[in-house]
């Protein structure tokens, strides 16, 4: 933690001359060292129950964080793992029960699900049968992104954040979702859309999480609501509270990573949102659950355990780039589509978007 000073040596005496005898000198001896200074250990301030983290006035950029490639090309490139899952790197220059088989298997592979797969199937093979089949004027591959496109388009829905204020977020989802990146990500959105942001660490069970949105705060220039342990749903009533006061636009309240099958966690979770509604009547005005796209087709049964406690209001799917199941996003629209507010492909401030059905298809079909 303390620097301690290196003693100081001085010069060595200059060797006598072979040529002209000299008198013996006195020997030169350093001058002994300065002791170090051990300053003494500052004063231990006991912390106040909630701390609020102002911004910081000035962040230097990161250079690293500077987005190279455009959204369209980041996407592409995140859903490659899922495009050569599926196989829709090739172009079927004839759409035959064979290739329609193929298809079937690498989407079900893909984790999109039997509902979501028969009827993206039934789709494709009756566009194919009304245009004439290879004689007609599309490719099996443009038919294919049309029939996606509309399969999914019920999930697009983005977040609109009215003028009632402070407009409260409360994030929820399982441990390693991705809550809190997702959470710092999203405060980086809001800014470019003009609205100011203030961030409540709700997660008071692991100091890692309150260490990590401090840091999004600072990187952000954000406002961090935090407390070391207590009562979650005390931190997040402080930052309404706070966010009121300062006339902030936005309230992203982070909470502890559960288990649906946790019944206490989930009725700690039903209390958070008691307490958030009565801190600001009619909040939170939006309840997002994160869910990793690694889990596959668990993420439906994470969206019926969250949607019946909580009401899920809008979904954000990270972490498309390192999956191969990307395809259950076909299965969410099928079966349960929640709005899907956003998607992540890639560990930048700018890899998290806003869904929109026709891109997705296009990137996923390396359009």
């Amino acid at each position: 933690m303390f620097d301690w000073f290196k003693s100081k040596t001085g010069p060595k005496p200059a060797a006598p001359s072979q040529d002209v005898p000299t008198a013996p000198q006195p020997p030169v001896t350093a001058p002994p060292a300065a002791p170090a200074v051990v300053p003494a250990p500052p004063a231990v301030v006991p912390a106040p129950a909630a701390v609020i983290l102002p911004p910081r006035t000035e962040v230097p950029a990161n250079p690293e964080e500077l987005p190279t490639l455009s959204w369209r090309d980041r996407l592409r490139a995140g859903l490659a793992k899922t495009r050569h899952a599926i196989g829709l790197t090739r172009l079927f220059a004839k759409l035959d029960e064979e290739a329609l088989e193929d298809l079937e298997a690498s989407l079900l592979a893909a984790d999109a699900g039997m509902p979501a797969t028969e009827a993206l199937l039934d789709d494709l093979r009756g566009r194919w049968k009304r245009q004439g089949g290879e004689h007609g004027p599309q490719s099996a591959k443009a038919l294919l992104k049309e029939a996606l496109s509309d399969l999914l388009r019920p999930l697009e829905a983005p977040l609109i954040v009215d003028a009632r204020r402070p407009f409260v977020i409360m994030l929820i989802g399982v441990n390693g979702a991705g809550k809190t990146t997702s959470i710092g990500k999203l405060a980086k959105w809001l800014q470019s859309q003009k609205l100011s942001v203030l961030l409540a660490a709700g997660d008071t069970f692991r100091a890692a999480a309150r260490e990590q949105l401090q840091a999004w705060g600072e990187r952000n220039n954000v406002t961090v609501v935090s407390q070391e342990g207590g009562d979650p749903a005390a931190v997040i009533f402080d930052a309404v509270q706070a966010a009121r006061g300062r006339n902030i636009d936005v309230v992203l309240a982070d909470t502890a990573g559960r288990l649906p099958t946790q019944l206490h966690l989930m009725d700690e979770l039903r209390k958070i949102k008691r307490v958030i509604e009565k801190a600001e009547p009619g909040a939170p005005h939006e309840v997002l659950l994160v869910l990793d796209g690694n889990t596959g087709q668990n993420a439906l049964a994470q969206l019926h355990a969250f949607d019946a406690a909580l009401g899920v209001t809008g979904l954000v799917l990270t972490k498309l780039d390192g999956t191969a199941k990307g395809g259950v996003v076909a299965a969410i629209a099928k079966t349960r589509p929640v709005p899907l507010r956003f998607i992540g492909v890639g560990e930048g401030v700018d890899d998290l978007r806003p869904f929109a059905a026709a891109e997705f298809a296009g990137a996923l079909l390396d359009e």
